[in-house]
């Protein structure tokens, strides 16, 4: 898809849509997600939350099984509710990514 498909698409978006796409744009030409890491020989090179061997797919997987934040947070009490919002933007903003990583967990 070019940007000129995309551009009646864009325009449509709402002001914080707009600021979401910009968010998510910059991210991923700096590669640089607030709170997340990616690292080499670290949890599979996985995206973790900063500084943890904590993967962004496993936090995902308990949300779909049904998890609350406040759950989530209570099992790991080393995360703050920054880190799992962090944790859903760049799930959001990676679908495939994180599916392949919990299937691929799921087999272990």
């Amino acid at each position: 898809m070019t940007l000129k498909e995309l551009e009646p698409q864009l325009l449509a978006l709402s002001p914080t849509e707009k600021s979401q796409a910009i968010q998510l744009m910059l991210n991923s030409l700096l590669n640089s997600w607030h709170g997340i890491e990616k690292t080499l020989n670290v949890c599979g090179g996985d995206a973790c939350i900063r500084s943890t061997r904590i993967p962004v797919w496993l936090l995902v997987s308990y949300q779909q099984q049904g998890l609350s934040d406040a759950k989530i947070l209570e099992a790991y009490p080393t995360l703050n509710a920054v880190d799992l919002a962090n944790a859903w933007i760049y799930a959001e903003s990676h679908p495939q990514e994180i599916a392949t990583a919990i299937l691929e967990n799921e087999a272990d």
